[in-house]
């Protein structure tokens, strides 16, 4: 059986599959290859490898064509994922199946019936219930890894799967995030309480613009608490280093800014920190799968009560004014039991199961999907 997993996103994505493509390597019947855009995949594909002992293994980068490389010049474009795919099509024929966490997987060998063509597997990424634009594009994968039951049943009441080509396979990430923490350190020079920040990317539904100085100004005038400033890593993805940096250079001993470094994705923060402050991303669960303090801040007067793409907000007090931030977060300890059995009803469902046990168990799905033309759950 051949496979090729595909890492044609952004290196966050790398840690929601990793662990699982580690277990296929890992056994006698499998041959996987791995495939890369982003230059930076290889050194993160490094360090989760390391993290779980595997073996060492090559990588492959995808070229992108004379247009994919145009487009890629241009750093606020991306990395032309679409025109970087359509210029492997051919190399990557030859497999069993292809395996992303990008559901851009599905623009391969489009239009060609699956007997004739590798098939099209999907580990999603990040946590369930939030819509994602490209939900349209996800029918056309024929293997759908979600996160919870909830998330599956969902793709199948509307279309997107079907029985047979869709699982609930928990959240692969903790694997790999348990097995990075055994190295880390302390990330502040004292003991006080830990408050993390973490801004979404969407510049429609994002808190960054109206939150982000007045926190900081707020926290520097008192630092009773340390702050932890980590957006979504593609916020300053396509910034210059020089913006990146001048980010950086507002750490003090209390308050941390990072635009940029790997522990935005491997739950360094969210395990450091004792009360959440963010907007619509769904790290949050991340956060809550030990049930902590939170606050929203809706930054865009979003009418949210009853939206389930906001259900999240139910797991702590939502702020609308950026003056009223630090009084919820000094009520937001004291208020915690009011939302404590929300909070692990919602990330239950968003995350699935989180144990080990969900790695061989997708890598399982996967064997036998490839065999088979459909599973059994």
């Amino acid at each position: 059986m051949r496979l090729a997993f595909l890492y044609i996103a952004e290196t966050y994505q790398a840690y929601h599959c990793a662990a699982v493509m580690l277990d296929l390597m890992a056994r006698p019947d499998v041959d996987v290859d791995v495939y890369y855009i982003d230059p930076a995949t290889p050194h993160t594909l490094e360090l989760l490898r390391q993290a779980h002992g595997a073996p060492a293994f090559p990588m492959h980068h995808m070229e992108a064509g004379w247009l994919g490389k145009a487009i890629q010049r241009v750093r606020l474009l991306g990395l032309a994922k679409p025109q970087v795919l359509a210029a492997n099509e051919e190399r990557l024929r030859g497999y069993d199946a292809v395996i992303s966490t990008e559901d851009g997987i599905a623009d391969l060998f489009a239009g060609e019936p699956e007997n004739q063509r590798p098939s099209r597997i999907l580990i999603t990424h990040g946590a369930g219930g939030r819509a994602v634009p490209s939900f349209s594009k996800r029918v056309h994968c024929d293997l759908l890894l979600l996160k919870g039951e909830a998330d599956a049943a969902y793709y199948v009441r509307h279309g997107l799967s079907r029985p047979g080509h869709v699982a609930a396979a928990g959240y692969t990430k903790f694997a790999s995030s348990r097995a990075l923490a055994r190295a880390q350190q302390p990330l502040f020079p004292n003991d006080n309480p830990v408050v993390l920040y973490n801004p979404h990317k969407d510049r429609k539904q994002r808190s960054w613009d109206r939150f982000f100085e007045p926190m900081m100004a707020a926290f520097r005038q008192d630092d009773s608490r340390n702050l932890i400033v980590a957006p979504h890593t593609k916020l300053f993805k396509r910034r210059s280093e020089q913006v990146r940096q001048r980010l950086r250079d507002r750490s003090t001993d209390t308050i941390i800014v990072d635009p940029a470094s790997p522990r935005l994705l491997d739950n360094s923060y969210t395990e450091a920190s004792g009360i959440y402050v963010g907007d619509v991303s769904s790290q949050v669960y991340e956060f809550t799968i030990r049930p902590r303090p939170c606050v929203f801040l809706n930054a865009h007067g979003v009418d949210w009560r009853g939206d389930p793409h906001y259900a999240f907000w139910q797991m702590g007090e939502v702020v609308d004014d950026p003056g009223d931030l630090m009084a919820a977060i000094e009520r937001a300890p004291a208020l915690h039991n009011q939302f404590r059995n929300k909070q692990v009803e919602l990330t239950a469902l968003a995350l699935g199961e989180t144990s080990d046990d969900v790695v061989p168990r997708a890598a399982d799905w996967i064997v036998e999907y490839v065999r088979n033309g459909k599973i059994a759950t």
